[in-house]
């Protein structure tokens, strides 16, 4: 499933003047345990009621969630020959 499938369903029933609460309701039967929480569907509802078109998300400002990988691989490396140190 695309991550803009479902604020593009969002924002079809905000056109078809659909509630939040039964776009939540459409959206869990539609797509079960990979609906949205009820707190991003109310969002994404609220967004397109406002007159937003755009179904991308916006990007995000501040640090990322998770360092680039090639920095993880080079930390778990120097802990690893770190502890060689300490333990032989």
């Amino acid at each position: 499933m695309s991550s803009l499938e479902q604020p593009a369903n969002i924002k079809f029933c905000v056109l078809l003047e659909k509630s939040p609460s039964e776009t939540l309701e459409m959206l869990k039967k539609a797509y079960g345990n990979d609906a949205m929480r009820k707190t991003a569907v109310y969002e994404w509802h609220k967004r397109f009621r406002e007159g937003r078109t755009n179904i991308e998300d916006e990007p995000r400002t501040g640090r990322p969630s998770s360092s680039p990988a090639d920095e993880n691989v080079e930390r778990v490396q120097e802990i690893v020959r770190a502890d060689r140190l300490i333990n032989h």
